[in-house]
């Protein structure tokens, strides 16, 4: 089994790239939603501020604000993106009736004059509420927010942040499930009662192609840093090879049930791929169960398996012994062939039947 290690790219937002495996994947889009107040903005900026320090360029489309003032609101958190204006960092400040043409004319023009930078293009889209307000027919918005992601992620990895808002008993609002759909990942913020006051937590909803940690994480605002997410790493580095035993003994008791060889390749492909802090013991078992290596069939299945495994040796055996009786019989027949032409030669031919009779006078 060939499995391909795929480079990430950090997001700069502190702690959350402990549990989307060292960060997002390029040209992919990323969702941020969240009622209003959850800190969507904040993402977006320190999520840009950390490419513009690493050398990255940036567009940040704003639906909202002005330039002017998203600068100054990130100055307040502390991150210095006036030096990287209009050098490194561009804007597209878009009103909603004028956003099909941005779609349409301008965002694919800035990427075909991208091509030949080598440069990575960070991009941000805060907020697409405007969008998906201002679009009521469903397959309209899912067009042009089809559209949108496909064009900026030509550009690299795409951050876009979005309000929701959910009715009572919603995990999600109604109002976000298109671009969720849509989108290769999607973080939840929300408010959370904890300890008797309301606190901010995440929660990963979707990650493609990304193995990431499923529990709520409390996260809080730092000025100079951001957003700090409370992650601990899925496995601790002491704990890394805790269960590789167990995994062992998984895979010889499969081999010696006559599991294939891709089943084996499957379980050792978890065995180096297990990030939970809990034993895999349950886990397993399901698993065994679920291809029919169960413990309690294990004494059957196993001469089961024999007998099925001796039949196909003996059937080979039979088979391979019927193919050289017939190559033998297709050799002799040749044979006999040749036989045959090497006598003709010695045969006279006979062209008119007046020559047989006078051969028979």
């Amino acid at each position: 089994m060939i499995i391909s290690e795929e480079i990430r790219i950090p997001t700069g937002i502190a702690g959350l790239d402990r549990v989307i495996e060292g960060g997002v994947r390029d040209k992919s889009t990323l969702l941020i939603v969240g009622s209003s107040g959850t800190g969507k903005s904040t993402f977006a900026m320190q999520y840009l501020a950390y490419g513009l320090e690493h050398g990255e360029n940036a567009l940040y489309v704003s639906m909202e604000e002005p330039p002017e003032q998203i600068l100054r609101e990130a100055r307040m958190l502390g991150f210095n993106l006036d030096k990287y204006y209009n050098k490194e960092l561009f804007f597209f400040h878009s009103k909603g009736k004028d956003f099909v043409k941005l779609v349409d004319e301008q965002l694919p023009a800035l990427v075909e004059a991208n091509k030949d930078y080598t440069v990575k293009t960070r991009v941000v889209i805060d907020p697409l509420t405007p969008l998906i307000w201002a679009v009521q027919d469903k397959q309209e918005q899912r067009d042009i927010i089809t559209k949108l992601f496909y064009t900026l992620k030509q550009l690299g990895p795409v951050l876009i942040t979005t309000e929701e808002h959910a009715a009572p008993g919603e995990t999600v609002g109604e109002d976000v499930l298109i671009p969720i759909y849509m989108s290769d990942g999607a973080i939840h913020l929300s408010y959370r009662p904890i300890g008797g006051a309301f606190n901010r937590a995440l929660e990963i909803i979707k990650m493609r192609a990304t193995r990431h940690g499923e529990e709520v994480y409390p996260y809080i605002f730092v000025r100079g840093i951001g957003v700090v997410v409370r992650t601990t790493p899925l496995v601790s580095a002491e704990d890394i090879n805790k269960y590789d035993e167990m995994f062992d003994k998984a895979i010889r008791t499969a081999a010696e049930l006559g599991a294939s060889e891709t089943l084996l390749e499957r379980i050792a492909y978890v065995k180096k791929n297990w990030t939970y802090s809990f034993s895999p013991k349950e886990t397993l078992q399901i698993f065994f169960e679920s291809q029919g290596l169960t413990g309690s069939i294990r004494k059957e299945d196993i001469q089961r398996r024999k007998q099925e495994t001796q039949q196909i040796s003996d059937n080979a055996d039979d088979q391979r012994a019927f193919l050289a009786d017939v190559e033998k019989t297709l050799m002799g027949a040749q044979q006999d062939a040749n036989t045959v032409k090497d006598q003709s030669e010695y045969c006279i031919d006979i062209d008119e039947l007046k020559e047989l009779e006078e051969l028979v006078k």
